[in-house]
């Protein structure tokens, strides 16, 4: 047994994120003013391909700004899938609007194109596709569902940095594009977050209702705004992780091949997909457990914390969350209630080492029965 606990996904930080917080520290530029911040928004939106990026203080914030920056409102429905982190179902709920939910296709674990048209309504405002563990949703049907039907389109990529659909990386395909920044995301400012878009309109009100609504006679307020703004020092941080996030993203990739070449011929693993179409970052390295493994997932778990290997279960429906439970009851999605069954986050950080993940699959393929 280890005695130090390999983690789920740690950061990995250099002597250039010092410099930068540093230097933040000694001019004085801490709070949501300096230099870091335009240049950071700058450098991560263009990378994505978008005209304008708008940081927030994490990414939830980001989902919340980018709606209220559409209009959605009370009243309004978001449709977005059940398998999802439960950010994704709060953030169209601060909004008073109300999450739709459909199900997931079985290849890539994303929404299901097919699914969506049917839960439309004259009340539906928006589609928010998630990219799930840092897969590629199908976006090409549900932009060309959500054209038919006047809909904005918002990719919460909070898990996809880098990530690619059909040669073009994810976050500028809709409307607007959600990234989380938080300690485990492949680039990382602490907390932190950013909405990016090529709609200036979109950016221009995303602005606005970050700072509070603040206008250029100060302290006058046309809208309810919110205090979402992002500090200098953290996006000191983010612009030095900007200088290897080519670099991180090949390491998720690599580490995932490692991981795929270990464990692909067991038993009762199913591998994390990724289509033709798509480069999946594998920001979280997640396999199925299905029944054929001998013991189910939440054992499996138990068996890795023994060994110090520290794991985290796939994301639990939103129809199956205690806080929404009520509101979707008798709804079923199947593909989402399997992968939040079956699903486990083996360790998938920038950190590990190529020793770590064999004694990771090894010890994996050690508690099959």
């Amino acid at each position: 047994m280890r005695l130090k606990m390999i983690p789920v996904c740690e950061p990995k930080l250099g002597k250039k994120e010092l410099e930068n917080v540093i230097d933040c520290i000694k001019t004085n530029w801490i709070s949501s003013k300096g230099k870091y911040i335009t240049e950071f928004e700058e450098k991560f939106s263009r990378y994505c391909g978008a005209k304008y990026g708008i940081a927030t203080c994490n990414g939830t914030t980001a989902l919340h700004l980018a709606l209220a920056s559409l209009g959605v409102k009370t009243g309004d429905e978001v449709i977005i899938p059940s398998f999802t982190m439960i950010a994704t179902a709060n953030s169209v709920t601060y909004t008073g609007a109300k999450p739709v939910l459909v199900d997931s296709e079985p290849m890539t674990w994303n929404m299901d194109p097919i699914k969506v048209e049917d839960k439309i309504t004259k009340r539906t405002k928006a589609v928010m596709v998630v990219h799930a563990y840092g897969h590629p949703a199908d976006m090409n049907p549900i932009l060309e569902i959500a054209e038919k039907h006047d809909l904005h389109v918002i990719e919460d990529a909070a898990e996809a940095h880098g990530a690619e659909y059909k040669g073009k990386r994810v976050g500028a395909l809709g409307d607007a594009g959600c990234f989380s920044f938080y300690a485990n995301k492949i680039v990382t400012t602490g907390e932190g977050g950013m909405v990016i878009t090529n709609d200036e309109k979109i950016a221009e009100m995303a602005r606005l209702l970050r700072d509070h609504a603040f206008e250029p006679k100060r302290f006058i307020h046309r809208y309810i705004g919110f205090n979402y703004r992002m500090t200098n020092l953290q996006a000191a941080i983010g612009v030095a992780q900007m200088e290897l996030i080519d670099e991180s993203v090949e390491t998720r990739r690599r580490n995932a091949k490692l991981y795929n070449s270990l464990l692909k011929d067991t038993v009762g693993i199913t591998l994390p997909p990724e289509a033709p179409w798509a480069k999946n970052v594998y920001w979280m390295y997640t396999v199925l457990i299905e029944d054929s493994f001998g013991i189910g997932r939440d054992e499996l778990m138990k068996h890795l914390k023994e060994r110090g290997i520290d794991t985290r279960s796939a994301f639990y429906p939103i129809h199956t969350q205690p806080v929404y439970a009520k509101r979707y009851m008798g709804e079923k999605y199947p593909v989402a209630e399997e992968i939040g069954r079956k699903g486990i986050n083996l360790p998938s950080g920038n950190t590990l080492t190529k020793e770590q993940i064999e004694f990771i699959a090894n010890a994996v393929i050690s508690a099959r029965k």
